[in-house]
This record gives structure tokens, sequence and C-alpha cells, in this order.
């Protein structure tokens, strides 16, 4: 079975680029790691590179997800998306429709996540059409020609009622400063950081990775950060099998 990391929201640090910090950030205490696979992204990993990644992760925590982030792949490169290449989780941030997630999901045998960008509030409805044909959602904010990784946030209030049937990621300008305050008006299975934990597009502070890890602590210690499972969800967030 999977592991278990207990009723806290899951931290996924997203845009490395380098080994080493893979390493060092999974060590920290983060629960994923993710990976870019959109080349006009500043923290792109070419395909031959992130192996490595991944291979770094799991020597720094055997047990931390590795997650890797595509924008609409066309079939001539699913064959660097499939299992044996490090990463246990697909995550699609481009404008896959529901068929697409749905066909992706059988092609691959991984778990998929699907992001959506959000304008308003409309498009929380818009992002439960994808609950039959993906694992989990991952909510960040939208911003014209950017994918990610921008700093710009979801206002809260948009989510306070955002109760899906499958478990959901925020991103968008976290910061470990921030955490508390989401934490108690929020209930995410996971939150994902990049730049709120930054000195530069891929290049991770880990000082400020270890203040993240800390200020989800203190608040699930506090009681003001905790799981609410969504409707028809039985755990945090599905994990694929772990390997004998």
């Amino acid at each position: 079975m999977a592991p278990d990391f207990g009723p806290q929201p899951r931290l996924k640090v997203c845009g490395l680029r380098q080994p080493a910090q893979a390493r060092a950030v999974a060590a920290l205490g983060v629960e994923a790691v993710g990976v870019i696979g959109v080349s006009t992204s500043p923290r792109y990993v070419a395909a031959a590179d992130r192996p490595a990644l991944f291979a770094a992760m799991a020597e720094g925590a055997p047990a931390c997800l590795g997650v890797l982030v595509v924008a609409d792949p066309p079939d001539e490169e699913l064959e660097t998306l499939v299992n044996g290449r490090g990463h246990a989780v697909v995550q699609l941030h481009g404008q896959e429709s529901v068929e697409r997630c749905r066909s992706l999901r059988q092609q691959l045998g991984l778990p998929l996540w699907k992001a959506v960008r959000v304008r308003g509030p409309h498009d929380l409805d818009a992002a439960l059409a994808y609950a039959q044909v993906v694992d989990a959602l991952l909510l960040d904010a939208w911003v014209p020609d950017q994918l990610g990784g921008t700093g710009h946030r979801i206002p809260i209030e948009w989510l306070e009622d955002f109760v899906p049937p499958l478990p959901w990621w925020l991103a968008g300008g976290l910061t470990p400063e921030r955490l508390p305050e989401v934490l108690q008006r929020l209930r995410p299975h996971g939150l994902d950081v990049s730049s709120g934990v930054e000195d530069a597009p891929g290049v991770k502070n880990l000082e400020r990775v270890r203040a993240l890890v800390a200020a989800r602590d203190r608040s699930v210690a506090a009681g003001t950060a905790g799981f609410s499972p969504s409707p028809g969800s039985t755990s945090p967030c599905p994990m694929p099998p772990s390997t004998p």
C-alpha cells in the first residue's frame, strides 16, 4: 500500500531543475516534488534529464511523490510520460479536454491530476467536469499566456465553499508567511508552491522550503488545518501503489 501521510495537507514544491535540490527539498519533509516538462517554462527540464531529478528526490525521501507537469502533450511525446521514468503522477496543465484526460489516463496507466486556471468562480464549476476522469484537481490563478509559477493568487473567498468529489490542490501565490491564513479558511488536500520558495525560477531557497514545512506543521499542531474528506474520497490524495 502507499504510505499514509496523515491528516495534514500535503506539500508539493514544483519547478525544480537540479538533482541536488530535488534531494534536499524532499529530505526537508515535503510530500511531492514537481518537475516541469513544458518547454516554454523557465523551469523546464528536458525529458532525458528528468529521471535523474526523480532519482535524487527518492534518495532524499523514498516516499516523496514525483510529479511530472506537462501541457497538452501530443501523442508522439507520450512515451516520455509513461511509468518507469521516475515520476508517479502526470499533472496536465494545458487546455486538455475531459475526453483527452480520459484517453491519457488509459494510455499512460498513471494517476492524472488536472490543473485548472481559475479566472472567476464559474471556473470552479467547470473544473468539476473532470471529476470522473482524473485523480485530483489543482487550482491555479489565471494569468494570460502563463501556465503557472506566476505568484498570482486565487481570491480565498471564491474557494471557501469549494468541496469537489475528489482531492484538490491549491496553487498560486503560496508562501510560508501566507500558509497559516490559507489553512485557517480552506481545507485543500494539498498545497503546491513554486515561486514562493525561490531565489530565481527553478532555484529553490532551502530555508524558505524549511519554513514552509514548519508553517504547515504548526498549523496542524494548532488545530487550524486538517483534512476534511471530500464526498466519496477515502484518502487525502490518491497515491500509486508502492513498489516492493
